[in-house]
């Protein structure tokens, strides 16, 4: 299934945390936090500024962010567990 998100909006998949704790005991899937980190898998055209402009998005496709904890809404495709936010929500591109 496809999906454009429209005007500010970016679709991302959550990033897939490790199993482990930094000490070595195991997390289980109950006591997970959800990931504050994901890669972005599509873009909106940008956001409509007050005089009519379309002002283009700062992120693109294949970008690893981190947003708010508490940001967006949560959709599932595919199996596959997705969240839309607004890129006003996005705190960061993570360089590599």
């Amino acid at each position: 299934m496809k999906f454009k998100p429209l005007r500010d909006r970016v679709l991302v998949k959550y990033s897939e945390e490790d199993e482990k704790s930094a000490g070595g005991l195991y997390i289980p899937d109950s006591a997970k936090e959800k990931p504050q980190k994901g890669e972005v898998i599509a873009i909106g055209s940008g956001r409509v500024t007050d005089d009519g402009k379309v002002q283009k998005m700062d992120v693109k496709v294949g970008d690893v962010i981190l947003f708010d904890k508490y940001s967006g809404s949560k959709i599932t495709m595919d199996s596959v567990e997705y969240l839309i936010i607004r890129e006003e929500d996005i705190l960061g591109i993570l360089e590599k």
